[in-house]
């Protein structure tokens, strides 16, 4: 494990670069000993930074979902990290390119709690009944960590993603939401459009085999820190599409059928 003094001083690198829009190098690579519980050390010493400034958590994303993701990225379960406040946007809007380094668009079910969750051995027949209604939806991912090494090409080590909040940076809800019992999640469908052409499609069952399993996954992972999923947290299932890079003026829309349209603008 880290030094604590060193797991501090990355989180204030890492909201720094959040901040001031400028990549840092892989932490990994600096410290070549860093390990998983390393990366979530980080992540949350910078969570504990945001709350002290003012920010609170709404939710939770789960990241890596998809068996390629995990292979890519040496890896044999998903990631998580807290949604913050500060990262939801409007669906139908603009949002301001100056608030990312590197944007990618993924697109993803959000479930919304009525009832908390807390492991060990929640289901996912569990997360449906706790669920008010699931709610389609847009994540921006971002990398503070340069995704490559500048100099080597060589990519990050899941220990990098992790403390750079999983990767997130923003979220976008809108279409229709539905309860979970109305439809099955599993053949939820989108199309993911960027400047009007069609750049990804996708099933929810992509997420682990029916998203939920993802956020039963979470709430069991989560229960050894004494932490859980509260009501009314927005919970982020996994991607079940590749992520679509995206720049200034650039549109976005997800289209799932009969669930409605997300959208937005780089402005």
């Amino acid at each position: 494990m880290l030094d604590k003094k060193i797991i501090e001083a990355l989180a204030d690198e890492l909201r720094a670069a959040r901040q001031q829009g400028v990549q840092v190098r892989h932490l990994s690579k600096r410290y070549p000993e860093m390990s998983i519980e390393d990366g979530y050390a980080i992540q949350r010493a910078w969570v504990a930074k945001e709350l002290a400034a003012g920010r609170h958590i709404r939710g939770r994303k789960i990241g890596l979902t998809s068996r390629a993701m995990q292979l890519s990225s040496q890896i044999d379960e998903p990631d998580y990290a807290p949604l913050m406040d500060d990262m939801f946007f409007e669906s139908g809007g603009d949002i301001p390119m100056s608030r990312f380094i590197a944007p990618r668009i993924e697109v993803e079910l959000a479930f919304v709690l009525g009832r908390g969750l807390r492991g060990p051995g929640i289901t996912l027949f569990d997360v449906l009944k706790a669920t008010d209604y699931v709610s389609p939806a847009i994540e921006i991912i971002d990398a503070r960590i340069e995704q490559f090494d500048r100099d080597t090409k060589a990519p990050r080590k899941v220990f990098d993603t992790i403390s750079d909040f999983a990767a997130n940076a923003g979220i976008v809800l809108g279409g229709r939401p539905v309860r979970p019992d109305d439809v099955d999640l599993r053949w939820i469908g989108a199309m993911l459009f960027k400047n009007g052409v069609i750049e990804e499609t996708g099933l929810a069952a992509g997420v682990l085999g029916h998203p939920g399993n993802g956020v039963a996954w979470l709430a069991n992972k989560i229960a050894p820190w004494d932490e859980e999923l509260n009501p009314g947290d927005i919970v982020l299932a996994g991607s079940f599409t590749r992520p679509v890079g995206g720049a200034l003026g650039d549109t976005f829309s997800a289209d799932y059928g009969p669930l409605g349209v997300v959208s937005f603008r780089f402005a």
